[in-house]
């Protein structure tokens, strides 16, 4: 390949990866190609981009990139993913599909998290964190939880005080 192509090829890849942070680096040889399109389309739902690239011109087009250290010292052909609501979510989705059966050679080799390199076992720690929905849900409870009590004590004392008072009403006068 000449030089030429290279470098237009590396531009497409930097312009197509342009404002990407979050990636995992899976390996996709050996699924068939009917399942490669089941592979994309599931992918594709949530969200979540799949490229097959040769790690040389993935190198050249990260460099410089939050992406760069994922690709760093790769061999082999590899696909990049990217996209879903959060990394948590993608990693979620690549760790559900590597256990899927259909797809058996497929599986995390590494990613990139925020410029940091992670390893395949960082991939598989960082799908069993709670997703962005989830942390939100948590963290919207844990501000709410307090008031919510705090209601509950002030009203808890007026409560009784009116339960007696209309207890009060209603008896008969002796």
């Amino acid at each position: 390949m000449s030089k030429y192509v290279k470098d237009l090829i590396s531009t497409e890849l930097r312009q197509r990866l342009e404002g990407v942070a979050n990636a995992v680096v899976v390996d996709v040889i050996g699924i068939d190609a009917n399942q490669n399109m089941v592979l994309r389309r599931t992918l594709r739902e949530k969200g979540i981009h799949l490229m097959v690239v040769k790690n040389s011109l993935a190198r050249r087009a990260t460099e410089g990139t939050p992406l760069a250290p994922a690709l760093h010292e790769a061999e082999g052909t590899l696909a990049v993913a990217w996209g879903g609501e959060d990394i948590v979510t993608l990693a979620k989705e690549v760790a559900r599909i590597a256990a899927d059966s259909r797809f058996s050679p497929f599986a995390a080799r590494g990613g990139v998290m925020d410029g940091v390199a992670m390893t395949a076992e960082d991939v598989e720690a960082v799908s069993k964190w709670p997703s962005r929905e989830e942390q939100l849900s948590l963290l919207v409870g844990q501000i709410l939880g307090p008031g919510s009590q705090l209601g509950a004590q002030l009203l808890h004392p007026s409560g009784l005080l009116a339960s007696q008072i209309e207890k009060k009403g209603k008896e008969p006068d002796t």
